[in-house]
């Protein structure tokens, strides 16, 4: 079996404490952890099984990523919105960045750590060293909340090279400081339906 072979971990912490020229009634937090990674799939061609590496690799990733992120956020219970991604390097596939983060192996050890309810929203893309890291939030407990519909953007200056992939957990500690476009409840309530317009 495939081990990941890490070469860095990087966390990435900002809190915002004035919005929209105002103080934030409470300060938003966000978190990410991140792991560089040798492409379990690199230099092989076209792999058609990627299982083996995913049961390898995946729950290692995800248990690690977890709890390097409730280290910076305390502990599960303050972590309100969350996220996940992957950037495959230029010599990878989309699938490799997918394969990772999209199997409970990974997402599981997050869920589980934080007694979530939806799913994790997710990005998954190609890049080269120094991309944008974009980690989509919602909250934990219920994906209609916009309050928490935020992003973690980051980026890691040598990473990923084209032979790398780099995964990532995310966290946030409250919403948007000064959230005032309701959520998908009211929509729907004055709407009376998804379809409306």
């Amino acid at each position: 079996m495939t081990r990941p072979a890490i070469r860095k971990i990087v966390t990435y912490t900002e809190t915002t404490l004035i919005e929209g020229g105002k103080d934030a009634p409470r300060p938003l937090v966000l978190h990410a952890a991140a792991a560089v990674l040798t492409n379990p799939w690199a230099g092989r061609g076209f792999v058609e099984d990627l299982q083996p590496e995913i049961q390898a690799v995946a729950p290692v990733l995800g248990e690690m990523l977890t709890e390097r992120l409730l280290a910076l956020a305390g502990s599960g219970e303050t972590v309100e919105g969350y996220g996940k991604a992957a950037v495959v390097g230029t010599s990878g596939e989309i699938e490799h960045a997918s394969a990772l983060i999209h199997t409970l192996r990974f997402g599981n050890f997050y869920r589980k750590a934080v007694g979530a309810k939806s799913y994790l929203s997710f990005t998954n893309v190609r890049g080269g060293p120094n991309c944008a890291i974009a980690i989509p939030l919602m909250h934990k407990h219920d994906e209609g909340m916009r309050s928490h519909y935020l992003t973690v953007q980051f980026a890691i200056n040598d990473a990923p090279a084209p032979d790398e992939i780099v995964v990532a957990l995310a966290a946030s500690i409250g919403g948007r400081p000064h959230h005032r476009i309701g959520d998908r409840y009211q929509d729907l309530k004055m709407l009376g339906s998804n379809d409306a317009a």
